[in-house]
């Protein structure tokens, strides 16, 4: 089905693959040319929206160093349509196969593909987005740009949380994080990301999909964007953040929106997103699989609140060290699996303090 919708890699350096070396991506993974790979061993596939945007960060991407052995990479190729009812089948199916998509696209609205691919499984869905703006509209409601709009107010939405990570404050109105603050979502502004960038880690570690706006990062770091800001991410915070991702055993696809080729004149954005990825996929190799399904290797820890009848259970990763807690109330059937909400030891430390931690606030409301 998927030989519907997609096309074959065609850019000119693709017969230069061969001259790659031995240790070099593009030599490691199973490509689309002719027709597309076998699928039944593979782990992740990556797709490109844009097939000029996409070709330029795989020229990138391809002469980077492999070192996932026994990792199985597909690059698909492009989706022949940017319209969003191509992309959803795309993503759905791959799902469906348990293969992660890793989508390379040029407009962030395409980002609402992507979170569609999982409502119309029906699923219950943690989105994270990071970017430098809350992409929410109250006026223009169809905007493109916001699309935010359409992933929060979907028909029939399974939307169980949004979080957004490393907004700045100047572009920011208080109405938005009222919006947040309303609905329970969470977010992280960009100074304190900056300032404790590993409590970021269990906010993504949470999502089931991750959506990147290149424009969170600066434009000295990433100037291939729409709008480039002065500030913003580095591009090693931004790598950081992709193998959060990567490493989380809950996320199931990751897209990477908003890189417009011809704004990248030497093709420094090309190269970051080509390091994102490339991090995405070192985090992807190196999951612990201890998303606690069992107590099995974990370490249990109680603690009892003043103001709660019920004490609240905290667990510890012996493999990775990773903390969660066991939110303390009665859920639907669909919602069961959002009760462990990933959290950090400083989360811990604060509990046992009487003093409650923003995520287990959150987590309460949004059960309520």
């Amino acid at each position: 089905m998927l030989d519907n919708w997609l096309s074959p890699n065609l850019f000119e350096e693709i017969d230069e693959v061969q001259n790659l070396s031995k240790e070099q991506f593009g030599r490691n993974i199973a490509i689309h040319l002719s027709e597309l790979p076998n699928l039944e061993k593979v782990d992740i596939a990556i797709i490109g929206i844009s097939k000029k945007d996409a070709d330029n960060v795989r020229r990138a991407l391809y002469i980077l160093d492999y070192p996932y052995y026994g990792l199985r990479v597909a690059d698909l190729g492009n989706i022949r349509n940017e319209d969003t009812s191509f992309i959803i089948p795309v993503i759905k199916e791959l799902l469906q196969s348990n293969i992660v998509p890793i989508i390379i696209g040029r407009n962030i609205s395409s980002s609402f593909a992507q979170f569609q691919a999982y409502n119309s499984l029906k699923r219950s869905t943690n989105v994270v987005c990071v970017d430098e703006k809350i992409r929410y509209d109250y006026i223009n409601t169809d905007s493109n740009s916001a699309y935010l709009n359409k992933i929060i107010n979907a028909k029939g939405s399974n939307l169980f949380n949004l979080g957004v990570i490393g907004f700045q404050s100047h572009f920011t109105p208080e109405a938005l994080l009222n919006m947040m603050d309303e609905n329970n979502f969470d977010y992280i502004r960009l100074g304190k990301l900056k300032a404790s960038s590993e409590e970021t880690e269990p906010l993504i570690r949470d999502a089931d999909l991750i959506c990147f706006n290149l424009n969170a990062l600066k434009q000295s770091e990433a100037p291939g964007v729409e709008k480039p800001s002065p500030s913003g991410l580095f591009s090693e915070e931004a790598c950081m953040l992709s193998r959060y991702a990567g490493i989380s055993d809950k996320l199931t696809s990751v897209g990477f929106y908003g890189y417009q080729s011809e704004k990248d004149s030497i093709n420094q954005s090309a190269q970051v997103i080509a390091q994102m990825v490339w991090y995405f996929l070192d985090g992807y190799y190196n999951r612990m699989n201890d998303f606690p399904a069992s107590m099995h290797g974990l370490t249990e820890y109680i603690v009892e609140f003043k103001h709660l009848d019920t004490p609240v259970t905290f667990w510890k990763s012996t493999k990775s060290g990773r903390w969660w807690m066991q939110v303390p109330v009665k859920a639907k059937k669909k919602h069961q699996r959002h009760r462990l909400i990933p959290c950090s030891y400083n989360d811990y430390q604060l509990a046992t303090t009487d003093d409650f931690p923003d995520r287990l606030l959150n987590a309460f409301k949004r059960f309520s």
